[in-house]
Formats: C-alpha cells, sequence, structure tokens
C-alpha cells in the first residue's frame, strides 16, 4: 500500500510533469507573427561554396558519385575566396528596395556552413576567404534596422557521405533527423551557435524535417518566428486565391537561386513590381532571391532590378507595409491593401493593364467595391497632383465621386521616374474616408471604367 505522503508527491509531481509539458511552444507568438506579416518584403541570399562552378546550389551532390562528392567537399572550398564581398553594399539595397528582412542560407544542403562552426571543418573559416561571412552579413544588416533571418537546411550531404548514407533529400528514413539521432544531435548544436553566437535571430527559415528542431529552436529564443516548417512558403508560385495567413511566397529573379553563369534570363522590374503588390493584395509575405557571384559582387542585372524596386518603393512603400488584405483582392488590373487601422485603403493600378494611361495623361475609374462619400478623398502615393511638367495650364486634379456602383476616380498619371517618360509600373491610389464592400454583383466593364466622368 503506498503512503498518504507519497501518493500526495506522485500527484504534485505529475501536475508539475504536465505544467512543464503545457509551456513547450508548439507555434510561432501571435505578435510575432502580426510583426512578421508587416515586414512583407524581403531578401532571400543563396549562396554557397560551389558558387564557384556556377551549380544548382547543393543538389549537385545528390545521386552524385563518390569521386564528384569527395572533389566537391575536399578541393571547393580551395576555391572560395570573394574578395569583392561588401555586405553594406548589400544591405543598404536591400533596405532602399524596401525589404525589411533577410534571409541567409547558413547551411544549405550540401552541409557547408557559411559560419564559423565547431562541428565540422568543412566550413567558411577553412577557405582562403577565412572569415565568417554569416556574422559580416548579420551586422551589416542589422545595422540597417533590416530584421535577421537565418536559412538552414536539416539535411546535410556532406553527413550523409561521411556515415555511409546515400545523398538524397527526404528519401531515407536516415535522411529525417527525428529518425537519425546523430543527425539530430549535430543539427542542434549548429542551431544552437547560430542563435547564440550572432546576437538575436528573428526569423528561422526551415528547409526540410524540422521535427524536434523547431521545438529546439523556440527553447533557445522563443520570439523566433519560424517561416518554412510552420508556415506555407510556395517557391516559384503565388496562389490563385487568398490563403490563410501568414504565408510567404520565394521567388528567383532569373531561373536558379544561386548565380547562374549563362543561360540565365531575368525577370522584368515590373514583373517583381507585380508580383509584390499582388502577393501583399493576398496576404502574404514576399521573400525575392538574390545569387552573389564567386567574387562577392551581386550581378549587375540584379543590382539593376533592386534599383528599379527601390524606385518604385521610394514612392509607394506605404501600400506594401502594415497592411492588411481585403475581402476582394482585385478589379481587372487594380488589387487593394489596406491600412492595418483601416484609416486607408490602396488600389494599386498595375500599368500593364492600362498601356493608355501614360505619364501626362488623365485616366477614369469605377471602382466598384469602394463606396464613398462626400469626404472621401483621393491621392496618388510620391505625386502632389496639381501639375505635369512642361505643361502649362494642365489640370492634374484628381477627381472624385461616389456613385451607386462604386467610387469614380478621375486621375492623372503626373510622376516623371524616367526621361523618356516610359515608367511602366503601378500607380497607387491612397482612398480614405471610405468603405469596401464585397458584391455579388458583376464588376463593371472596362469600356464603362473609361468612360467615368
Amino acid at each position: 500500500m503506498f503512503s498518504k505522503k507519497f501518493l500526495i508527491l506522485l500527484i504534485c509531481t505529475c501536475f508539475t510533469i504536465q505544467i512543464q509539458a503545457q509551456k513547450v511552444q508548439v507555434n510561432n507568438k501571435p505578435e510575432r507573427v502580426n510583426w512578421f506579416q508587416d515586414l512583407a518584403f524581403g531578401m532571400f541570399i543563396h549562396w554557397n561554396v560551389d558558387v564557384s562552378l556556377g551549380a544548382v546550389i547543393s543538389h549537385s551532390m545528390a545521386g552524385a558519385s563518390n569521386e564528384y562528392v569527395e572533389k566537391y567537399i575536399n578541393e571547393l572550398p580551395k576555391y572560395f575566396n570573394p574578395n569583392k564581398f561588401n555586405p553594406t553594399e548589400w544591405a543598404k539595397s536591400a533596405k532602399l528596395a524596401g525589404m525589411k528582412y533577410v534571409v541567409f542560407t547558413t547551411k544549405h544542403h550540401s552541409g557547408f556552413c557559411m559560419f564559423n562552426t565547431q562541428t565540422t571543418p568543412f566550413n567558411v573559416m577553412n577557405t582562403p576567404y577565412g572569415k565568417d561571412i554569416t556574422k559580416e552579413i548579420i551586422d551589416a544588416f542589422r545595422k540597417e534596422g533590416v530584421a535577421i533571418g537565418i536559412y538552414f537546411s536539416p539535411e546535410d550531404f556532406n553527413y550523409f557521405h561521411k556515415n555511409n548514407i546515400q545523398i538524397g533529400r527526404l528519401q531515407l528514413p536516415e535522411h529525417f533527423p527525428a529518425n537519425n539521432k546523430g543527425l539530430m544531435d549535430y543539427d542542434k548544436r549548429q542551431l544552437k551557435e547560430l542563435l547564440t553566437n550572432y546576437g538575436k535571430i528573428d526569423i528561422l527559415f526551415i528547409d526540410g524535417p524540422g521535427d524536434g528542431l523547431r521545438e529546439y529552436a523556440w527553447s533557445l529564443n522563443p520570439d523566433l518566428v519560424i517561416t518554412r516548417d510552420i508556415m506555407t512558403t510556395p517557391e516559384q508560385n503565388t496562389p490563385d486565391e487568398p490563403i490563410a495567413r501568414p504565408w510567404e511566397a520565394c521567388y528567383t529573379m532569373g531561373t536558379d537561386w544561386q548565380y547562374k553563369p549563362t543561360n540565365d534570363p531575368h525577370k522584368s522590374g515590373t514583373e517583381i513590381i507585380n508580383m509584390l503588390t499582388e502577393i501583399r493584395a493576398k496576404g502574404g509575405n514576399f521573400l525575392l532571391n538574390v545569387g552573389p557571384k564567386q567574387d562577392g559582387e551581386l550581378q549587375i542585372e540584379q543590382q539593376s532590378l533592386l534599383q528599379e524596386i527601390a524606385l518604385w518603393n521610394f514612392a509607394n512603400a506605404e501600400a506594401i507595409h502594415e497592411v492588411k488584405p481585403l475581402s476582394v483582392v482585385r478589379e481587372d488590373n487594380i488589387w487593394f491593401t489596406q491600412s492595418n487601422d483601416e484609416k486607408y485603403i490602396y488600389a494599386i493600378v498595375q500599368r500593364s493593364g492600362y498601356e493608355d494611361w501614360k505619364y501626362g495623361t488623365r485616366k477614369n475609374f469605377v471602382l466598384t467595391h469602394i463606396e464613398g462619400n462626400a469626404n472621401t478623398k483621393v491621392s496618388i502615393l510620391g505625386y502632389k497632383s496639381e501639375l505635369v511638367e512642361y505643361k502649362k495650364d494642365f489640370d492634374a486634379k484628381i477627381y472624385t465621386a461616389p456613385t451607386n456602383i462604386g467610387l469614380v476616380v478621375s486621375a492623372v498619371n503626373g510622376q516623371r521616374f524616367y526621361t523618356n517618360n516610359q515608367w511602366k509600373n503601378a500607380v497607387v491610389l491612397k482612398i480614405e474616408n471610405a468603405k469596401f464592400r464585397k458584391l455579388n454583383t458583376p464588376k463593371a466593364s472596362q469600356s464603362n471604367m473609361d468612360g467615368a466622368k
């Protein structure tokens, strides 16, 4: 028979264990998710030891011969010496482009660590460069006020090779840390280095099976926002319809994540800006990738695209930051966002659907989902709507009228960005003192919109 004292002790012990179990973090903190959603736009950076070859990052090891893998591990680090690397320039370019967070590939699937680690000699310290690139990137972006995120692959091709495990992704039980104690311990030691040696990390992108690792990461930093592994994070794809928040779309500028020296056509700046507005209208974050060259510079195509995005962001940032989606995300080529405090609605007019709305011309719209009133005010972000350069006695005012079929807006596209006036990117209408309504009636036709006065 158990004594009364023993039973009480047993009950108290069980209760304590239950309480402790309840304290285990199982998801991102809601307030941190809200913070992350307001960041809106981030820079993804894919960079690995095989950049010297211009190969697909890491994946050339999967299924490769032992000779190839040995050469990869033993020879490629000898060529890694980015003597033109300047993370401060990267950080300033990202900030000017409106990117509020960065996610850097500290360890991709190859297992090469772009940080100073005690877990493996297969790391950046054992290269001609010989410095902690992760620290340099974190310090530079943090100085610019950009939130810090790290990409981490739980699968590790170098570890697989050293332990006689076939190299692949999610194809064998041993590829999952939850089934491989050695791999789990190895990954945890690396995560501890990353989450404790570089100041507070804001975001963790776990590109692979995270069971056991996400909980460990939160035990080190409960405020950490884990994106992939917890959130929906589509690659090279934006859902046709809005999905439950939070989510994050990940895109390359060209066709590959790491620097691809040949046969790599890039998206246009207009395409990227239109992707940004669509993703934000649908409630997602946009993580746009750059792939530095082997010498540490960003290739000129990607630098140029960042500058075009920066120019657009300079005028229109408030339409994508600290906003939320509406019940209807678009009318034709006009996408909607709303400020978190619901004071403003932003109608982002993608020019691809309105080629006739050239610089210095007037365009009429009927926004069928917006209910205006006598106090409704519409302005264009970045443009004062008072004059058009070189046009004397030209009426550039914005006219609005609430009607039964929606808010009628007549506006001039008068912000001058290029010498030849061929700026083809979205124009943003900022609307205040108006309501958004979900309609069951058909949208106004384009001809009706063009004819509204």
